[in-house]
């Protein structure tokens, strides 16, 4: 998944409205305007108006998500990572949102996608561990359809 899906896809699960994105910015110091909000979800990249969403940009929007919901640490402003993959961003919502492993696993199942424990954990270890299994984009997204079906319950 590109970060732009991803970013759309949050935007629809939480009904954020764009201002409540730029927030997000800046909580780590990044002014966004609300015009590069809308390029930034806009649909298709064929559309003269999307702008790709870069690796660190959607870092430091995920890392204002977890300033956010969990609080800013004391002197501590987060570093946005250069490069992402969706165990990155799975682990960043994981953290945003302080889901245990059976809050994720209720939300992939309300989404219709069984998963067991032991494989979700696998997402969550360092890369270099023998156990490390790489998150495919069809976890990440149906992790985010169980997000948009449980806040949106109307919407099923």
């Amino acid at each position: 998944m590109t970060n732009n899906d991803v970013f759309r896809r949050l935007k629809y699960a939480f009904n954020y409205t764009p201002q409540d994105m730029i927030s997000f910015f800046n909580q780590v110091g990044l002014t966004i305007t609300p015009e590069q909000i809308t390029t930034y979800l806009a649909k298709d990249t064929s559309e003269k108006e999307n702008t790709s969403l870069d690796d660190e940009q959607f870092a430091n929007f995920l890392n204002g998500m977890i300033v956010h919901y969990r609080g800013k640490k004391e002197g501590i402003v987060p570093v946005a990572e250069q490069k992402l993959n969706n165990n990155i961003v799975f682990r960043k919502l994981r953290i945003a949102l302080n889901l245990k492993d059976t809050d994720i696993l209720a939300l992939l199942k309300l989404a219709g996608f069984n998963f067991g424990k032991s494989e979700l954990s696998a997402f969550f270890r360092k890369p270099g561990h023998h156990h490390y299994k790489k998150c495919q984009d069809q976890v990440l997204r149906n992790f985010l359809n169980g997000l948009y079906l449980k806040n949106n319950p109307d919407k099923k």
